[in-house]
């Protein structure tokens, strides 16, 4: 039976480039980078999804602002809907990388935190980037709203 759900997604801005959360086993041998978020819970709010899931995989506490992107995805027996939020931390607050409560401590998926300028991004493979992200030449591309169907 095919897989059907949604993710929430936050993009976080600090100094011209976005917080991305590296993922091991989506790609062989290499990272997938992506914002950090995940599942949408039954009877959740999606922004009440997006903070949970950022402060699961980053440790910060964030408000949620603006809707900014929705991404259709569709891969063999799984189809999503991802949808991407503009997220505020506290100033100064540092990203620590956290877990993934689905998963025991030796089988997480996120790997690492990083901050990423659009020019990093566009030198990475673009399989390895969130398909959001893989043309982003400036950082006003990631907060300008859009929707990408699969």
């Amino acid at each position: 039976m095919p897989a059907r759900c949604g993710y929430g997604w936050g993009l976080l801005l600090r100094d011209g480039a976005v917080l991305l959360a590296a993922h091991r086993g989506l790609l062989p041998g290499a990272p997938f980078w992506s914002p950090p978020g995940g599942g949408w819970q039954f009877g959740e709010s999606i922004r009440a999804c997006v903070a949970r899931e950022f402060k699961e995989e980053t440790g910060l506490t964030v408000s949620v602002g603006r809707f900014l992107h929705l991404h259709e995805f569709s891969e063999g027996s799984l189809q999503a809907l991802e949808l991407f939020f503009e997220v505020f931390a506290e100033d100064g607050a540092q990203p620590q990388l956290g877990q993934d409560p689905e998963h025991s401590p030796g089988q997480q998926l996120l790997t690492k935190l990083s901050w990423h300028t659009p020019r990093e991004l566009l030198q990475l493979p673009p399989a390895q980037v969130h398909p959001i992200l893989r043309m982003v030449l400036s950082i006003d591309d990631i907060f300008v709203p859009q929707t990408l169907f699969a």
